[in-house]
């Protein structure tokens, strides 16, 4: 205890990962080998990649087998939403696309009905073709056993590999999915800023049977004294309960507002603030349900002071611009209330700052200077220095951008409804969903 309390007396357990720094070493603790059974050496590192997340890295060796191991395995939070990543991956350099996957990822290749179950595995940062890797080398570890035992299994498992080794060696096209309930694991987009279109990405609310095996209770307990269908008493009051903070993991409050948007409709804000590290955050919840069209609102920037206008981002709208061929996808960025300014300094943050493989062993210097001029254009933005479009596309119909024109139409706002698509409504969950007798009583 004494030795992590002066960690964090010196900036905290998990110190952010370099080179230069000194004072960071790793943990040798002896541990019996699995392989032969002898002492060996496991070495722990708990750090902290840059504009990522904290992580505990391990490696073991054996002097005696000379047996290896590494693991890589989350130390942060447990996301919000579950992630699911689609991949087509086409040619040999999709196989150099790094990973982050976590131990409660399930990974599919849908052409070989593959599928490697979650928490089969432990966490790894590797590449696509290391997953490949890791994937052949763990079927043909008990093979000389079963060509004794089973030999009828142990050819169909020879033919598996081979069909393994083959999409390694990109003879065919495949597909990669990776899902992740925990929301922690990630595919690397090597057009950023850009649309990847060989890369989906989907978020989307866990079941109660994914909450229970990441060790999460669905249970969320009500504000004491709170009466809960008194939308007055929420109107008019901030609502306040604890909770801890998503950065430090210390005691922090989160209030909680109903606010009435004019021309527009009701939202929930809720705001966290942390004394301990300082971290704030805000979160915005639509109040009403879900309309029965799409909106799609395009604003052409004319001006400087078009940065000032409200906007409120629900967490089903994505975001384009066209004329620099970016695009935000639904889930990203959570709901927001913020201005037009606000919203895209999160977008510089989200795709320049916190962009996990510009930093370290994993950046190039290709990759780096896209990104560094991609920011440089929404400070060009910003400033009203580039012509551009601003479209907010949310099949929920709960997005809105302020009218500075209001109640009279504003010459440069676009405003049009539309009908969701199937699999628009299969994100948001309608697809499924009964309300047929819903207000009568069963007997």
């Amino acid at each position: 205890m004494s030795v992590i309390g002066e960690e964090r007396v010196r900036g905290g357990v998990f110190r952010e990962i370099s080179a230069e720094d000194e004072e960071t070493q790793p943990t040798e603790i002896q541990s019996l080998c699995m392989n032969c059974y002898e002492d060996g050496n496991t070495r722990l590192l708990l750090t902290k990649i840059p504009f990522f997340r904290e992580i505990i890295i391990s490696s073991f060796t054996c002097p005696h087998c000379h047996w290896t191991n590494t693991e890589i395995q989350s130390a942060g939070r447990i996301q919000e939403q579950g992630v699911s990543y689609n991949l087509k991956i086409k040619c040999k350099e999709d196989m150099n696309r790094e990973v982050v996957k976590t131990d409660s990822a399930t990974t599919r290749i849908p052409e070989l009905d593959f599928e490697i179950p979650a928490f089969t595995q432990k966490g790894s940062l590797s590449t696509i073709e290391g997953l490949l890797d890791r994937a052949v080398a763990g079927l043909e570890q008990e093979q000389p056993i079963r060509r004794a035992t089973d030999p009828e299994v142990a050819n169909k498992i020879d033919q598996f590999i081979q069909r393994l080794k083959k999409l390694k060696d990109m003879e065919e096209e495949f597909t990669l999915i990776i899902d992740d309930p925990s929301g922690n694991s990630f595919i690397e987009n090597p057009c950023a800023p850009q649309k990847d279109q060989a890369l989906s990405v989907s978020y989307y609310k866990r079941t109660p049977e994914q909450n229970a095996s990441l060790g999460i209770n669905d249970a969320e307990p009500e504000p004491e004294d709170k009466p809960a269908n008194d939308l007055d008493t929420m109107r008019n009051e901030v609502l306040v309960f604890n909770t801890n903070c998503p950065e430090c993991n210390a005691p922090a409050s989160t209030n909680m507002k109903l606010v009435q948007i004019p021309h527009f409709k009701e939202v929930i804000i809720m705001a966290t603030n942390c004394d301990s590290c300082g971290h704030r955050t805000n979160e915005v919840k639509s109040g009403g349900a879900t309309e029965e069209l799409g909106t799609k609102i395009t604003l052409h920037l004319t001006d400087s002071s078009d940065m000032s206008r409200d906007l409120l981002k629900s967490e089903t709208c994505s975001v384009l611009i066209p004329e620099i061929e970016f695009e935000l996808g639904m889930g990203a960025l959570g709901g927001k209330f913020t201005t037009l300014e606000g919203l895209l300094k999160d977008i510089k943050e989200l795709v320049v700052m916190k962009n996990p493989f510009i930093c370290g062993d994993s950046s190039t210097t290709e990759t780096a200077e896209k990104l560094e001029q991609f920011g440089k254009k929404i400070d060009q933005i910003i400033a009203g220095e580039m012509d551009v479009h601003i479209i907010l596309d949310d099949p929920a119909g709960n997005s809105y951008l302020q009218n500075v024109y209001a109640p009279d139409p504003d010459p440069e706002m676009k405003i049009e409804k539309y009908t969701r698509t199937f699999e628009q409504n299969e994100d948001l969950g309608l697809n499924d969903m009964k309300t047929e007798d819903y207000g009568e009583v069963q007997s």
